[in-house]
């Protein structure tokens, strides 16, 4: 069980932040495809490669494991493996759209560089 659900007095401070825009472009997102609200999560995470040696993971899922953080944010429910909460702890996911770019972005207080497009990271 996560520090979030099994302490609620924590359920304010969130280990990786959703804001309310990227959570308006998620819940969209859940329901152009047509998924099933009540079940699908936000997993955010990280893997090795990209250009800087990590990259970001964003993905809809109905899989959540046991050892999973899970945290929820503007309606969205977000899940979190523990290796990648060392790397992102503290990070905030926006939605940007803009001009010249649309789509989600990282905010890791955790990264020593970043690559140009924002997908990767090192730390």
């Amino acid at each position: 069980m996560s520090a979030t659900a099994a302490n609620p007095s924590q359920a304010d401070t969130h280990a990786v932040t959703v804001t309310e825009r990227a959570a308006e472009e998620i819940r969209k997102i859940v329901e152009e495809q047509e998924l099933d609200a009540a079940k699908v999560h936000l997993r955010v995470g990280v893997k090795g490669g990209g250009c800087s040696g990590f990259n970001y993971i964003l993905d809809l899922t109905e899989s959540v494991r046991d050892s999973d953080e899970i945290m929820e944010q503007h309606g969205v429910r977000v899940v979190c493996d523990p290796k990648s909460l060392l790397y992102l702890h503290g990070t905030v996911v926006d939605f940007k759209d803009e001009i010249m770019s649309r789509g989600f972005v990282f905010q890791n207080p955790n990264a020593s560089a970043t690559c140009g497009c924002g997908s990767s990271f090192s730390a």
